[in-house]
């Protein structure tokens, strides 16, 4: 192999913290280089200096065997570098093909059909003339990577890429990647699941806490021992006995039919599910497939409309028509798949996020805000959840997706709800606070919380819940014992193999 890029002392300082600190780092050509690191150890802040977001304070970048000051993302896609970004970088009243011309030549026509050709060889499916404000998450990263691969990049940096496809997808993924490679094109991946990075990757660099901890052979080590790098600590696991089966039904959902005005959203048909107090339920399924209608509907964002698209019933009391206000007053939490701009808004800080859903928790008095407890609240959420950040004065758009992810988490589990419903919780966090995510559900559970868990992570849903369903363009299974059951039988359902649920059957 021949060296393509190569990072020298490279460094970044910003007030709060010294993101990257002396970093040395050589891609050679035709690599997979993985990146490895908790949630604000600097990986992103790196990749950004690689793609020109931002400039190194010290240090030099080579490209080529020579020395270069990466100007901006435009700069470094006519080198050869393209970038797909955990917060993406894409215009929402604009299509999938016109959000991809603004980064590739070509036609609206040519255009369209080469995304339809790299979206069938990737298995990433994605209309072109879908509206991207109405793609989920996983179909905005889908949308992410083609325009990457059409541009033909000589380096390929991928963040989290394989949280958009259902098992069988990841190897036909991990093949295009190979044979990119085999071509001359070098990969930076990352990615928290570790037996990933072993199956895929050539070497992994490890960094803490903005610093080089080493570069290993992915190949020669345990998922245990790659994890232990990256966080300085065994990992726990999170495990809890069987749910009771006589909890009260604190979240029921019967029959509910939706068809969502956007004409590439996807239709809900007849679905039903009930959640009890002191259980975890939980939806496989692949990103698009009516997930994001569902969640909406619990969450109270779109009302059902009587009497004949079915009924939600939060804690004894139909809800199909209540605000989301007034389905928190009753105990209800969410967290919600998109992190900036509905979990949290990007321009206020974390004190005033807090009050976004505390505020009738004790955050105010007789109309006016409680400025203390406010930020006392916090302070508490970043403290207990390890989000690194400056403060409650931060803003939430200056932390890491990671990092911002767990305060979200941790702020809705604060409220001491009665059903808490979380959509991907811990998509895009490292294996040790995925972990502690896991386990405060569990002593949720136990507590008696109903809890439902929407998740692409099959590791995920089989290590916390004790059902789960499956979602298929719009279409619900029928339940299954997660002790019952296994990745095979899940996987074949998500692409939609299963007869789709019942009234009774959900409830069981």
């Amino acid at each position: 192999m021949t060296e393509l890029l190569k990072l020298d002392g490279i460094s970044k300082i910003y007030p709060s913290v010294v993101a990257n600190d002396n970093i040395d780092l050589s891609i050679e050509k035709g690599e997979i280089h993985a990146i490895l690191g908790e949630n604000g150890a600097g990986k992103s802040t790196l990749m950004k200096l690689i793609y020109g977001v931002s400039q190194p304070d010290r240090g030099t970048i080579y490209w080529r065997g020579k020395a270069v000051q990466v100007r901006n993302p435009a700069h470094a896609r006519a080198l050869g570098i393209g970038m797909v970004f955990q917060h993406f970088s894409l215009f929402e009243s604009m299509t999938v093909v016109q959000n991809i011309s603004l980064a590739v030549p070509g036609s609206l026509s040519d255009l369209s059909k080469a995304i339809i050709k790299a979206a069938e060889g990737f298995g990433l499916p994605v209309s072109p003339d879908t509206l991207v404000n109405s793609l989920s998450v996983g179909e905005r990263q889908r949308v992410e990577i083609i325009r990457c691969i059409l541009q033909n990049p000589k380096l390929l940096i991928m963040d989290e890429p394989t949280s958009v496809l259902p098992p069988q997808g990841v190897e036909m993924l991990f093949d295009t990647l190979r044979k990119l490679a085999a071509d001359g094109c070098s990969i930076l991946y990352i990615s928290h699941k570790m037996d990933e990075i072993r199956s895929l990757c050539d070497r992994a660099t490890v960094l803490r806490d903005g610093k080089l901890v080493g570069t290993v052979k992915p190949s020669e080590e345990t998922s245990q021992s790659l994890a232990k790098l990256m966080i300085g600590r065994e990992i726990p696991h999170a495990s809890h006995e069987a749910a009771t089966e006589d909890g009260e039904v604190k979240l029921r959902i019967e029959q509910v039919n939706h068809t969502p005005k956007d004409p590439f959203g996807t239709p809900l048909n007849s679905v039903s599910l009930q959640v009890r107090a002191g259980e975890i339920v939980g939806i496989a399924g692949v990103s698009g497939n009516g997930q994001n209608e569902l969640m909406r509907i619990i969450s109270g964002e779109t009302l059902l409309k009587p009497p004949s698209n079915g009924q939600i019933t939060l804690c004894g009391q139909n809800t199909g028509r209540l605000a989301p206000m007034q389905r928190r007053r009753l105990g209800f939490s969410f967290v919600p798949e998109e992190r900036l701009g509905r979990g949290a808004v990007p321009d206020l800080n974390l004190g005033y996020n807090s009050l976004l859903t505390g505020l009738e928790n004790g955050l105010s008095s007789m109309g006016f805000i409680r400025f203390g407890k406010m930020k006392a609240m916090a302070d508490e959420c970043i403290a207990k959840n390890d989000v690194r950040c400056g403060g409650n004065s931060a803003r939430a758009s200056s932390l890491s997706g990671g990092n911002l992810q767990k305060f979200i988490v941790g702020r809705e589990m604060a409220l001491t709800p009665e059903v808490l419903v979380l959509s991907q919780p811990t998509w895009g966090v490292d294996v040790g606070a995925a972990a502690a995510i896991r386990e405060a559900l569990i002593k949720l559970r136990d507590a008696g919380v109903a809890i439902l868990l929407v998740s692409e992570e099959l590791e995920e849903l089989f290590e916390v819940t004790d059902r789960i369903h499956v979602i298929f363009n719009g279409h619900l299974s029928d339940s299954l014992p997660t002790r019952g059951t296994n990745a095979e039988q899940i996987g074949h359902w998500m692409t939609g193999s299963f007869v789709p649920s019942t009234p009774a059957a959900a409830a069981s």
